[in-house]
């Protein structure tokens, strides 16, 4: 895997971003058995402002949110439900996966409103971003089901429990 991490907010060093995004996308690349190609993934570390700059910028939503995702490829399951296209290679050995952003601001927030650790949850939203990179997404049920999932797996190989799965059991 080759990893860039560029850091725009200066608060992701208390929190380790490229520390973090290494053990989150090798975790994916593993649990899907693509760990052993030197697979391209670039993650910015930015806060609100510029994540809402992005989020307004390609998906015409003009709001802060906790992670983006760029696929270099498209990769995306034709029926709902169905396992993403495996990544490939181009002609030239370029192995890009694609880009993520995340949001210091909104995954704070969202940490501290959901009484997660800071460091699970920046986790939980890299693995999410990295699963988006690699066709995996939420809008159709069938495919949320599948991402979940995967998620669920993931973070428990990690040894960070079910996100999503209230503390309180409701």
């Amino acid at each position: 895997m080759i990893l860039d991490v560029v850091i725009e907010d200066p608060r992701w060093d208390a929190f380790a971003l490229k520390n973090h995004a290494t053990v989150a996308v090798q975790a994916v690349l593993d649990w899907l058995d693509l760990g052993d190609e030197d697979w391209e993934v670039t993650v910015l570390g930015c806060d609100d402002a510029r994540i809402a700059e992005l989020n307004a910028e390609f998906r015409e939503k003009a709001k802060p949110t906790n992670v983006l995702s760029w696929p270099a490829q498209e990769l995306a399951a034709e029926e709902e439900g169905g396992a993403p296209f495996p990544p490939e290679m181009d002609f030239m050995g370029d192995a890009a996966l694609g880009d993520i952003a995340i949001s210091y601001d909104t995954c704070m927030a969202e940490a501290k409103a959901g009484e997660k650790e800071p460091a699970h949850h920046i986790l939980h939203l890299l693995v999410h971003g990295t699963l988006h990179l690699l066709g995996y997404d939420h809008i159709r049920d069938g495919d949320a089901t599948v991402m979940e999932t995967l998620e669920v797996g993931i973070l428990g190989k990690l040894g960070i429990a079910d996100p999503y799965i209230l503390e309180d059991g409701l």
